[in-house]
């Protein structure tokens, strides 16, 4: 269920609502951390590929902090992750043969960057090209987080440059207690298949688990 709204009139884009996914009330360690991403914090938490670190995309501060902790250059986007195709399909345009990607490989280990919709601030994804990429990731932990706190900008839990990190143990190796850290580890251990779906035909920009 989506907790999120992008749609927050005079004062801005809101969270909603109760912490909870679907129709069960969220463990205390996703009830934690839902809390520390509203409070504008970062939480690292297990996927389906690496283990990722991410905040809320609606709040501006928190994304710069984002880039700041991996040592990550402005010109490289982050990503969103999102718990259904629905929830992407509001903040990307998913069309045609994105659509069909999206449908035969969500939840999976394939981005795709997409045009962002308007109610996606310009700082979330590539500002200039006003695209993002979106991903619905195939982990029961990441899924829970995603439908308690709604879409976060997601990014590898590493430097910028360095390997991968593949459980919160090696992930607080890197930061420290400068992230919250939702226990579990990432079955995959490859970073996700990157297609560009800007255009007339899908152009794969990083191969990975899912072949194009």
């Amino acid at each position: 269920m989506l907790r999120w709204d992008p749609r927050g009139g005079e004062e801005g884009p809101r969270r909603k609502g109760p912490i909870r996914g679907g129709s069960e009330a969220v463990t205390p360690e996703i009830a934690r951390a839902v809390e520390v991403v509203r409070a504008g914090g970062v939480v690292g938490l297990p996927t389906d590929t690496v283990y990722g670190i991410g905040v809320d995309p609606l709040q501006e501060e928190a994304v710069a902090r984002l880039f700041e902790l991996k040592g990550r250059p402005p010109a490289r986007p982050i990503g969103i992750l999102v718990a259904s195709l629905e929830t992407a399909r509001e903040l990307g345009e998913i069309d045609g043969y994105a659509l069909e990607l999206a449908r035969a490989h969500w939840p999976g280990a394939l981005t795709l960057v997409v045009h962002a919709r308007v109610i996606l601030p310009d700082w979330v994804g590539d500002r200039n090209a006003r695209t993002v990429g979106i991903r619905v990731p195939a982990h029961p932990v990441a899924l829970e987080l995603l439908e308690a706190a709604g879409p976060m900008s997601v990014t590898s839990a590493n430097l910028s440059g360095r390997p991968d990190t593949m459980d919160d143990t090696e992930a607080r190796a890197v930061f420290g207690d400068r992230v919250h850290y939702v226990p579990g580890s990432c079955p995959g251990g490859r970073p996700s298949t990157v297609v560009d779906a800007t255009g007339p035909r899908p152009v794969v920009l990083r191969r990975g688990p899912v072949d194009i």
